[in-house]
């Protein structure tokens, strides 16, 4: 038994009931079950995150239908290979046989390998089926997106987990055999982070490490075994995009506790500390502005201080500032402003500046008139006097409109009683 493939692959399904997991869509009323029962089969994604069953149930879906089933990997494939399979998908037709091209990774495909299998899909040559973990809004071309269906797969339940180790421990030729009196599941299951392949891996490894007449796999075991929790995290994959999203609105919802919990998924997972410090600099002006000032003062130190210092000490900072700049009075009115300002700008193209405020820099200008009429603010009691500074077409607008929001308070205050009568600060 010493050259068994590895459990995960021992322990693979042979039809679609034995699938665990996915049940919407392979459950009662799911589309994927649906198709099998049918036997009318399309081209499809298969995304989601690694050990969630991609591999498995494009197998399965060629094993239910009669098909036949031939895999290719983005990495190490090219277009010769795609054109020669296509071939052979013609041949397989003159013998009315269904032919299904396994991709996986395919968001690994450069365009012209994508395009390749434009014509193929399109004429229903072969049935397509693409595994991939990001996004495929982002990772594949838009005419051949188009012409597959998108299902989504989700990282294995508790439940589903359970289940695994379940079949494991009473079906697979070795485990079967071995007298395991005791599994930590909870600890097991938590440390594989809803990677079925990860778990099955764990479970083998577990039982091999210490060989007895009784095998007890505690969560002192398991911790030897994985060292640290497995995290499913992809800097350039889409939970990065989903983590540092909930980071972000956390902050703005003023919750500390949820802020510090993502910064420390995305540090753990990998990510780089200097991406996060950036994005809470922006988060600084964006959700906090005027409200609290200091804020961006502090970001930017963040990130001063992130790119010097460096990990693990790197995320003490992080933490310092993420859960201050949750604890902030929040306004968006400075982002807003500017985002109003550019709409007018893009609107009014090139509207003239008032003479009185344009720079009499030459003779000329000041024959002009340029500059003739401007009033020095500083000459006038409050430094403030009341004049037109936009373009007459603009002459009232009002962009910045201050909250009520901790220092923002008294500047809208300030801005009503010098602009009172002129501008309307709601």
């Amino acid at each position: 038994m010493e050259n068994l493939p590895p459990l995960p692959e021992r322990l693979r399904p042979e039809k679609l009931s034995q699938m665990v997991g996915q049940s919407h869509l392979i459950g009662e009323g799911g589309p994927i079950k649906g198709m099998v029962q049918t036997g009318n089969i399309f081209s499809m994604l298969l995304w989601g995150p690694p050990g969630t069953g991609k591999t498995t149930l494009a197998r399965l879906i060629a094993v239910e239908t009669d098909a036949d089933f031939y895999r290719l990997n983005a990495i190490s494939s090219g277009v010769k290979e795609i054109r020669d399979l296509i071939k052979t998908a013609g041949e397989n037709r003159f013998f009315n046989k269904k032919f299904i091209l396994f991709i996986d990774e395919i968001h690994r495909f450069n365009k012209a390998q994508q395009d390749a299998l434009l014509e193929a899909v399109e004429k229903g040559e072969i049935i397509l089926i693409g595994a991939t973990t990001e996004n495929p809004s982002f990772s594949i071309n838009p005419p051949l997106l188009s012409r597959m269906r998108v299902y989504q797969l989700y990282p294995l339940s508790e439940n589903d987990l359970d289940k695994l180790i379940d079949r494991a421990i009473t079906e697979d030729v070795v485990l079967k055999n071995k007298n395991i009196k005791y599994i930590d599941r909870k600890t097991l299951i938590r440390f594989s982070g809803g990677d079925a392949r990860v778990l099955l891996n764990a479970l083998e490894s577990a039982v091999n490490i210490k060989p007895s007449k009784e095998i007890v796999i505690d969560k002192s075991l398991i911790e030897t075994v994985f060292q640290k929790t497995h995290l499913i995290y992809d800097r350039r994959g889409d939970l990065h995009y989903d983590l540092i999203s909930a980071f972000i609105k956390s902050i703005r919802g003023s919750d500390p506790d949820a802020a510090v919990y993502y910064l420390a998924r995305m540090l753990e997972g990998g990510e780089d500390p200097v991406f996060i410090a950036r994005r809470l600099v922006i988060l600084a002006s964006e959700d906090i502005g005027n409200a609290e000032p200091y804020a961006l003062t502090l970001a930017t130190s963040c990130l001063t201080a992130v790119q010097n210092i460096g990990m693990p000490e790197a995320k003490i900072i992080l933490s310092q500032v993420a859960t201050y700049l949750a604890g902030c009075p929040k306004s968006n009115a400075a982002y807003i402003a500017i985002k109003e300002a550019v709409q007018d700008v893009r609107k009014y193209a090139d509207l003239p500046v008032p003479l009185h405020l344009r720079n009499p820099s030459t003779k000329l200008a000041v024959d002009l008139g340029y500059g003739q009429g401007y009033k020095y603010s500083h000459d006038y009691p409050d430094h403030f006097v009341q004049q037109q500074y936009l373009p007459d077409k603009l002459k009232n607008r009002v962009y910045y409109k201050p909250s009520e929001e901790g220092r923002e308070k008294k500047i809208k205050e300030r801005l009503k009683n010098l602009w009172k009568g002129i501008k309307k600060y709601i």
